[in-house]
């Protein structure tokens, strides 16, 4: 088991609905920008931003985009984390990868699709939870509007870390800001949140406010975080251990299945 995780987040404007020039654009960033680390995230669909253009977009689940995540993540010798338009059995999933540096990966469809942008009527919901063990550190990843929905990501697992990607947009980013903080509070774990910048076609504005959380929810993250940037956090097991130990607020939570 590994005290420290390296964890890298990524924020970006994105190319509307153009996979290949948002591949490039990572890539190049990713090679370029990102030095050692062991975990990088990046935003909810980040080969197209946030369309229903499903029926025009959607790969198969070992397309050209699974691929692309294999390959950099054997290159850094980290585990890459974001969503993109999967395609499979006559349904459109909004589908988050966790692809660690071996080719080895998991999968996590979007449980709370959009029903204010129509996205329900376009994606299939997802139905299973999703808990990574790697490098010693129990992770639970989500997407966008599942971090509306506290039930859903109740730490009933002593998972470590939440990640959740996104793209949120700039007039709701007060919830955004509010709700990373709450998730990591109640359910003390580690919290990361990673949304896009930039306007798409659908003239929604994006403004960030990519950060990680410690499990008080102090924000560990420095960099201004309207634009575009990249920054990494050393996270600690001690400090989720210490902390769990001292206040013990996880004994006192509320035992109950989800239906």
């Amino acid at each position: 088991m590994r005290n420290e995780l390296k964890v890298t987040i990524l924020q970006s404007d994105l190319f509307w609905e153009n996979p290949d020039a948002n591949r490039r654009m990572f890539s190049e960033k990713i090679n370029n920008i990102i030095e050692h680390t062991d975990l990088i995230v990046l935003p909810e669909m980040f080969t197209t931003g946030f369309t229903m253009n499903a029926s025009l977009l959607a790969e198969s689940e070992s397309g050209q985009t699974l691929d692309w995540m294999k390959i950099q993540a054997n290159k850094k010798n980290s585990a890459l984390v974001g969503s993109f338009i999967v395609s499979e059995k006559n349904n459109f999933y909004n589908r988050l990868f966790f692809v660690k540096p071996n080719g080895d990966y998991y999968t996590y469809d979007k449980r709370h699709t959009f029903t204010l942008a129509d996205e329900h009527l376009t994606y299939t919901s997802g139905k299973e939870l999703l808990t990574i063990n790697f490098l010693g550190w129990k992770i639970c990843p989500f997407i966008c509007y599942d971090l509306r929905f506290p039930v859903w990501a109740r730490n009933t697992c002593d998972y470590d870390l939440l990640i959740y990607t996104a793209n949120w947009p700039q007039k709701r980013i007060h919830a955004w800001d509010t709700l990373l903080r709450a998730r990591a509070i109640e359910n003390m774990a580690y919290c990361v949140g990673v949304n896009r910048t930039g306007k798409d076609d659908n003239l929604n504005q994006y403004n960030g406010h990519s950060a990680i959380y410690d499990v008080l929810g102090k924000q560990l993250t420095t960099t201004k975080n309207e634009g575009n940037f990249s920054e990494t956090i050393i996270l600690e097991k001690t400090h989720i251990v210490s902390e769990r130990a001292h206040f013990q607020f996880l004994s006192d939570r509320d035992h109950f299945t989800l239906n």
